[in-house]
């Protein structure tokens, strides 16, 4: 009489990670729409982070040792992205733009999941008059645009005046404010149905405060989605800070680089032939927004077990384990 033994998993804390385990998972056109996702995303990430170093010029740098720089000077050897009508670098603005990027991102979306997973816990658990209060507010925030609501708050914190501080933070606010339903939806449906699981009834049993109960046993398990929700809101934010920008509400080419606005300057320029000045930028906002879209997309199609692809090799392997399980 032979027993059977429970297979073990061997996968290190790393193999878990969730980009890393869905890299793992994937296959064919998946992984391809994956990697591709995740090279242009860290091209963002590298550019943002290294962007000082690799820019010959500062962002509002307009004149050097020689001089000043030629205004709307096409590709050269010394502007290999031209310049634009105020004599400013294509080149370094939109390095150092993925800077303003990347900082409004970390910002509302870092604020949003604060804020939206512990009203999540905190709706889902108790429930009550607390739950219906949070479930009504968040059904009214959907009403409010969200380049709207930067608008508005990029008048009251900026107070007219499009600091680095003010745009960022007005971007990143109006994200956040938008943002916090999204989470909060996630985390709640989670919350309310693993609090009826028997590990959440033996903590109550043994003494558990609701606290413990929540952040202790409810919080690991109800967030495990929020990595995809993640990726698909920073494209949202990064759109919002440039349609900001491009609408005359952004940051000032003195305080910071910011794509929208930039490409808010080069509308005249593409009426004269000169397209390197809307051009870049453009392409920027557009290369850097498909990479966390694929990458949250990929990653949402991998988590989906009607949506995931095996490749040829692994579903003939989990066949054949399966007749071989079938056979004993």
């Amino acid at each position: 009489m032979s027993t059977a033994t429970l297979p073990t998993s061997n996968k290190s804390w790393l193999d878990r990670l969730p980009v890393i385990s869905h890299l793992r998972m994937s296959s064919g056109l998946q992984r391809g729409m994956l990697i591709a996702g995740l090279t242009l995303s860290g091209l963002f990430i590298i550019t943002a982070l290294f962007a000082p170093l690799i820019a010959p010029f500062d962002f509002a740098q307009s004149s050097d040792a020689s001089g000043d720089f030629p205004r709307q000077a096409a590709p050269d050897s010394k502007f290999i992205w031209g310049t634009t009508a105020t004599g400013y670098d294509v080149f370094s603005r939109t390095l150092f733009g993925a800077q303003t990027a990347i900082w409004v991102i970390l910002a509302a979306v870092v604020m949003s999941l604060f804020l939206g997973v512990l009203l999540g816990l905190v709706s889902g658990y108790l429930g009550g008059w607390f739950d219906r209060i949070a479930v009504v507010l968040s059904d009214a925030i959907y009403a409010f645009p969200s380049l709207l609501l930067a608008i508005v708050m990029s008048i009251v914190i900026s107070q007219g005046q499009s600091s680095l501080f003010g745009g960022v933070m007005a971007a990143a606010i109006s994200i956040t404010v938008v943002f916090i339903p999204q989470y909060f939806r996630v985390v709640r449906a989670e919350v309310m149905r693993l609090k009826a699981e028997p590990f959440v009834e033996s903590a109550q049993v043994i003494g558990a405060s609701p606290w413990r109960v929540m952040f202790a046993h409810l919080l690991r398990n109800a967030t495990r989605t929020l990595p995809l929700i993640f990726t698909l809101n920073a494209t949202e934010a990064l759109l919002t800070l440039a349609g900001l920008g491009f609408l005359g509400f952004g940051i000032e080419p003195t305080s910071a680089s910011e794509w929208g606005y930039d490409l808010n300057r080069a509308m005249s320029d593409a009426t004269s032939g000169i397209w390197w000045t809307g051009l870049f930028p453009g392409l920027a906002i557009v290369l850097t927004v498909m990479g966390l879209t694929l990458v949250g997309e990929s990653m949402n199609d991998l988590n989906d077990p009607r949506l995931r692809r095996f490749s040829r090799k692994k579903a003939k392997r989990i066949t054949q384990s399966g007749q071989v399980g079938a056979s004993k």
